[in-house]
């Protein structure tokens, strides 16, 4: 980064804090206070998909975590420590897979071009492509059957996240939680509502129920 770019940042930065005191002169007070958001957004890292400005909501009303292509993996320490802090300690009411139209993660693992490291995080997308390509490969618009492998890595990354011990848990003890699947178009800007959540252990398929010691059946 050279020094004319660093501090064109930082220019942008001061005045952007500026135009925030001269509007609400308390904005930065409240904002120093503990964050209590209802809503945690599970994203892609791409950078035309900020949660804030989409549902428009100030900063510290949703708790984010992003990576490439919004996929939850049960040995990513990184997505589930950020999903234990969500649940567990600011009792977020609702968690959010958001994923995107075209998504470039998502296009790339319909691919064979191999690109390095990446494509170790995303073969998850490829499974699901496996799983599903009879559907898929019935589609003959290539943008199609990308938005649709967009969705469908959605419903599957809403299933993870309920399968972790974390909400499970937070179902087990009562805690008012649950967890939709979204879709985000960059080019109208609109959200879609896929229509596929759960509130519940109810909701997901029996393998998938973790029961307490005393609920375990004897064989």
């Amino acid at each position: 980064m050279s020094e004319k770019t660093h501090n064109e940042i930082f220019q942008r930065n001061r005045r952007w804090a500026e135009r925030q005191v001269a509007a609400d002169p308390d904005y930065f007070n409240r904002l120093a206070e503990q964050q209590a958001p209802k809503y945690f957004w599970i994203g892609c890292s791409d950078a035309r998909v900020p949660a804030n400005q989409i549902l428009d909501l100030p900063p510290g009303e949703i708790f984010v975590h992003r990576n490439i292509a919004n996929l939850v993996y049960h040995i990513d320490t990184n997505c589930l420590s950020v999903l234990e802090f969500a649940v567990n300690v600011l009792k977020v009411e609702h968690i959010i897979v958001c994923g995107h139209y075209g998504c470039g993660g998502v296009r790339a693992a319909m691919g064979n071009t191999e690109l390095g490291l990446i494509d170790n995080w995303l073969r998850q997308i490829k499974d699901i492509y496996s799983a599903n390509s009879d559907m898929l490969e019935a589609e003959p618009n290539v943008e199609k059957r990308l938005n649709m492998l967009c969705e469908m890595n959605v419903r599957q990354q809403v299933r993870n996240i309920c399968h972790t011990t974390i909400v499970q848990s937070a179902w087990k003890s009562g805690q008012p939680l649950s967890v939709h699947g979204w879709a985000y178009s960059v080019r109208d800007g609109r959200l879609r509502d896929l229509d596929f959540w759960a509130d519940g252990v109810h909701d997901l398929d029996a393998i998938y129920q973790m029961l307490s010691f005393e609920e375990t059946p004897s064989f």
